[in-house]
């Protein structure tokens, strides 16, 4: 990947440090061992350059030569399979029924919980709980192994954690009184790692003509 990088242009990664999407791109990148050029925007301030690549108007987006993903989860699947070191892929199959459930379901009752006073019409307590019928479902899973799907992290811990992040962040002294000790290590775990501290790491917004910021393999 170093040397192809000298001859052709590194891929474009656009992210917002504190989308849970983007999270999960960028530690899938750092996952794979991947270079790839990271650029940082304002939600409330988007570039055109960034609109003109972005069909969605959302992050993550991933330019790669002629590739585009505008899917955070394609943009995780990309990266793994240029490289996957850890295995990350090798997940059996309940692994997508519950980043299904991660992004569906969870995500929403997530969302009307965090941002309740967009959802006026809704009881946040109500969404809170069922937010926290699918966090309670992933502790009774960790009760059995340290990860979601066995003993090793695949992309379901990856793709998830981030949003049980969020959910966690809303209120984290309610969070760590609930009974789901084994979310709360688990969380902690990825919160508290090296690829979560160099994903994290705040940059300057992009503008255009700005010197290129490379993140990834080849960043340090």
């Amino acid at each position: 990947m170093i040397q192809d990088s000298v001859t052709r242009p590194r891929p474009i990664l656009w992210s917002f440090r504190r989308c849970p999407y983007a999270m999960r791109a960028r530690m899938a990148v750092l996952s794979a061992d991947l270079a790839v050029e990271l650029r940082e925007i304002k939600l409330k301030d988007k570039p055109q350059a960034f609109l003109a690549a972005s069909p969605s108007a959302t992050v993550p987006n991933l330019q790669a030569g002629d590739l585009n993903f505008d899917e955070s989860l394609d943009i995780m699947r990309w990266a793994l399979d240029q490289s996957d070191p850890h295995g990350l892929l090798n997940m059996p199959s309940i692994g997508e029924t519950l980043i299904a459930q991660n992004d569906g379901p969870f995500k929403t009752a997530l969302d009307h919980t965090k941002y309740a006073t967009r959802y006026p019409d809704l009881n946040p307590q109500s969404e809170r709980a069922q937010a926290s019928d699918f966090i309670h479902s992933l502790d009774t899973r960790l009760a059995k192994h340290p990860f979601l799907t066995g003993d090793r992290p695949t992309l379901a811990d990856i793709a998830i954690f981030p949003f049980v992040r969020q959910f966690a962040h809303i209120d984290r002294a309610w969070f760590d009184a609930q009974s789901w000790p084994n979310v709360i290590s688990w969380l902690d775990g990825f919160l508290q790692s090296a690829d979560f501290q160099t994903a994290m790491a705040k940059i300057s917004v992009w503008e255009e003509g700005a010197r290129p910021y490379l993140f990834g393999q080849v960043a340090e």
